[in-house]
């Protein structure tokens, strides 16, 4: 899979906010100790990067999902709900992405949770330039924190930290009638 650098750019900005905090932590062992955990990081790294799986994307239709869950070899639990269906696609990493389908046939929103962060510009589609540009936008914070971007016309909001990653996208305006943000999930 070929990267751009805007690719791997918000790969590092994504690493950045979530990893940093624990590196700042091995500060306080002894050099000995904190060189066993930068194999760790490392191999933690490559995996986040390289090895995630293809993923429908956000404002794409109902037919992408099929293809996705035959490309990641996942395994895939559909749920109607009121006014949509959600998609449960797990990887065989343990990564689950629920992609919430409008009676439209269109993916309104993504949420996913598990040990690995989803590739960001396969979920988000014709929506991840927008989060990049936000992304470089937002000031640099070192240590901890949520990511909370919120724009007209995209929401993305993450957080969690090594093998505990969580997260949703979803485009306002293509909620369905009656179906409020906060059941993305």
């Amino acid at each position: 899979m070929d990267r751009s650098p805007k690719d791997i750019a918000e790969m590092w900005r994504l690493v950045t906010v979530l990893f940093v905090p624990a590196v700042v932590r091995m500060k306080t062992f002894k050099p000995e100790r904190r060189a066993r955990f930068t194999p760790l990081g490392l191999v933690a790294l490559f995996i986040l990067g390289f090895c995630l799986p293809v993923l429908g994307a956000l404002g794409g239709d109902a037919n992408s999902i099929e293809a996705d869950r035959t490309h990641m070899n996942a395994s895939i639990k559909v749920t109607q709900a009121e006014g949509y269906d959600v998609h449960e696609i797990q990887t065989p990493g343990g990564t689950v992405v629920n992609e919430y389908v409008s009676p439209a046939g269109r993916v309104f929103a993504v949420s996913w949770h598990g040990p690995f962060i989803p590739e960001m510009q396969q979920i988000l589609g014709a929506y991840f330039q927008q989060y990049s540009a936000a992304l470089q936008a937002e000031p640099k914070h070192y240590g901890r924190r949520p990511l909370n971007i919120q724009q007209p016309g995209l929401v993305v909001q993450a957080s969690g930290h090594m093998r505990a990653y969580f997260g949703r996208a979803y485009v306002p305006e293509m909620l369905p009638q009656g179906v409020k943000a906060d059941e993305i999930k």
